[in-house]
């Protein structure tokens, strides 16, 4: 039981760290590209949402598949 518990935890950890770097690096490259092309915002925008919700996307799987190893 307590090797599920670490399980669950490395697994939440990496996702935490993985959904961070990763949203990040694609807000961050967004603004650089408002700042050059201030005219398209509002698609930058809208892609960059969609790209977050991907991103954090596999950080929910991922400690959802935690929770499962851990219970088992």
């Amino acid at each position: 039981m307590a090797l599920g518990a670490i399980a669950a935890g490395i697994a939440a950890m990496g996702a935490a760290i993985g959904g961070g770097i990763g949203d990040g690096i694609l807000i961050g490259h967004t603004v650089d590209s408002i700042a050059r092309q201030p005219e398209l915002q509002g698609r930058l925008q809208a892609t960059m949402f969609i790209g977050v919700g991907l991103i954090e996307a596999m950080p929910i799987i991922a400690i959802v598949i935690g929770f499962l190893v851990m219970n088992k």
